[in-house]
């Protein structure tokens, strides 16, 4: 470990969909090793973390992590709710647990508020099952639109943050306004407090001319790489039985394929428009982030001169 470091970092790699995120997470924890300063990975893409979901979210295979412990990587089954209070806990367990060991942890992924809820101090309000069955099973019948116009009314500071598209998030709000709770805003806090002493974020990009066609593209070969016989295999493990990993982009557009409610066209379409948008999403959330080093993912590289040792001396 460098003499200038106090003790082990926590390292945060995020980004839309698509910059680069994973390649430059390895390529830190290599760079990371050379000066003497091992890394562990861990996790931050929500739908990464269920069993069966590799195709249609570009998880690395274990071949193709280079040696570098990961975590949190399918340990949910599709049936599971991975909620973000959940996630806050077992990240953090895990950030801990390696930094234990005198070891560097690299936070990687694009899911805003799982990343957020890790890096600053974040704490959510209660949860009622009772309650939250009962608005799932309006979402289901009525669509996210009728409940979107009723957290609208209750709380139109924190709709104006909720895609009305995520009937997820929808239910979460009313589920806490419902118990008379703030709501977190689906926000970061509004003076952001560092949970780990020693953070460095990074940020991926690449400009949105070269992103679309790379996104679009990215999508037609998640059907070409048999994502449809992926997602046969997970409706018979119960995916339709879940309330997060169903809703997921390009599986939920798959189950439609399946039930004959999509042509392959139109699924590959829909993925394709609902991935660039969340990808604007994503841009927008990392935005507000302070202090981070934004670098384009197509140009980083471990090597002498790149900029990844500039990182690591900053």
């Amino acid at each position: 470990m460098s003499p200038r470091e106090p003790g082990p970092r926590l390292w945060a790699v995020v980004g839309a969909t698509g910059t680069g995120k994973t390649a430059l997470s390895l390529d830190l924890a290599e760079a990371l090793a050379r000066a003497g300063r091992t890394a562990e990975i861990v996790n931050a893409d929500a739908m990464q973390l269920y069993r069966g979901m590799d195709i249609g979210t570009a998880k690395l295979s274990v071949d193709e992590r280079r040696g570098i412990p990961h975590h949190l990587l399918d340990v949910r089954e599709v049936t599971d709710d991975a909620a973000v209070a959940w996630y806050q806990d077992a990240a953090r367990s895990a950030i801990t647990e390696i930094n234990g060991r005198g070891r560097d942890a690299i936070l990687v992924g694009g899911s805003g508020l799982y990343v957020s809820s890790v890096l600053y101090d974040f704490r959510f309000p209660p949860r009622d099952a009772r309650l939250r069955a009962e608005l799932e099973a309006e979402l289901d019948r009525l669509g996210p639109g009728v409940l979107y116009a009723r957290l609208r009314d209750a709380d139109a500071a924190t709709a104006e943050r909720v895609d009305p598209r995520n009937g997820r998030r929808i239910v979460r709000a009313l589920e806490v306004l419902a118990q008379g709770e703030a709501t977190h805003g689906a926000a970061l806090p509004a003076e952001p407090v560092s949970w780990h002493a020693h953070t460095r974020i990074i940020g991926t990009q690449v400009p949105r001319a070269e992103l679309v066609p790379r996104l679009d593209a990215r999508v037609e070969q998640m059907w070409t790489d048999g994502l449809i016989a992926e997602v046969r295999a997970l409706q018979q493990a119960g995916l339709e039985d879940g309330t997060t990993a169903r809703r997921a982009i390009g599986y939920a557009q798959g189950l439609a394929q399946l039930a004959g409610s999509m042509t392959e066209a139109e699924a590959i379409a829909e993925t394709q428009a609902l991935t660039r948008r969340y990808a604007r999403r994503q841009v927008s959330w990392f935005r507000r982030y302070a202090d981070v080093r934004w670098v384009n993912g197509d140009d980083v590289k471990a090597h002498t001169g790149g900029p990844l040792p500039h990182i690591l001396d900053s």
